[in-house]
């Protein structure tokens, strides 16, 4: 497979809003030499992707349970254990803890999508791949971040860079990502870079190789896309919107960002 000009590592394009149109998306994508990594949130869409990337060049996929997507599904290492074997399948996620939308029963929901963290935590390690992390703290805090960083630094300490991973959709400030840094990780950025201000000085802070683009599409369509749907093609203007915030030249966080995703993933 040849090298992609960018890689956006974090995807959703077996979604229903590419339903009229993804012969077309796809063929915008292979115009532009774009990969990315399709991104199960349940069982469901964790097969869909595999499949989707059996049928498509440039395309991989993560497996795993969304903390908030579904409460009606929990994690079941037996139902995944097969699918982590598919070569097409790069990561264990997107996983993590989500605390933005308050519940009724806040501690009660804690201790879900704990259970479930704590699953696929393990089962990531078991089947020796990188974690695809979904971290959203609740109003004004960080502290699905810190919570997630406390058990990630705990367990680092215990297998070392066996433990590895990206946090995707990154919207923490420098002193939490300066501590996935430290553990090795990887923050991923979005198209809200190229309007939103407030993360300019974690961009500016990362390290070359940690970090990396993605578009999350459908969702968070970066300028001039706003409020249409997102797609892979689209992580052209994040790339450039992190050389500008960093001062660099586009070619070089092009490369580095490929460069960091093909690490990161083993491809």
């Amino acid at each position: 497979m040849s090298e992609p000009d960018f890689f956006d590592v974090h995807s959703h394009v077996t979604f229903k809003d590419y339903d009229q149109d993804l012969p077309e998306v796809l063929s915008r994508m292979r115009e532009e030499r774009v990969h990315t990594i399709t991104v199960g949130v349940d069982l469901a869409t964790s097969r869909e992707a595999i499949r989707f990337a059996e049928e498509h060049e440039g395309f991989y996929a993560t497996i795993g349970l969304h903390p908030t997507d579904t409460k009606t599904e929990s994690f079941d290492a037996k139902e995944f254990d097969a699918l982590a074997e598919h070569p097409k399948v790069v990561g264990v996620g997107e996983f993590g803890l989500d605390f933005f939308r308050a519940e009724a029963d806040l501690a009660t929901e804690k201790k879900r999508q704990w259970i479930d963290f704590e699953k696929q935590l393990e089962f990531a390690l078991a089947h020796d791949l990188p974690l695809m992390l979904h971290c959203r703290p609740s109003k004004g805090t960080y502290d699905a971040y810190e919570a997630v960083l406390d058990r990630l630094e705990a367990e680092f300490k215990r297998v070392g860079e066996k433990l590895r991973g990206n946090s995707h959709f990154f919207v923490g400030n420098v002193d939490i990502a300066r501590r996935f840094y430290d553990i090795g990780f990887t923050t991923s950025f979005t198209g809200v870079v190229t309007f939103a201000r407030e993360y300019d000085d974690v961009i500016r802070f990362a390290p070359r190789d940690l970090i990396m683009t993605e578009t999350d599409s459908p969702f968070a369509s970066p300028v001039p896309f706003r409020g249409k749907r997102n797609e892979p093609t689209y992580v052209k203007y994040v790339v450039e919107a992190i050389a500008k915030i960093r001062g660099a030249e586009v070619e070089d966080i092009r490369r580095a960002t490929v460069m960091t995703a093909n690490r990161v993933f083993g491809l």
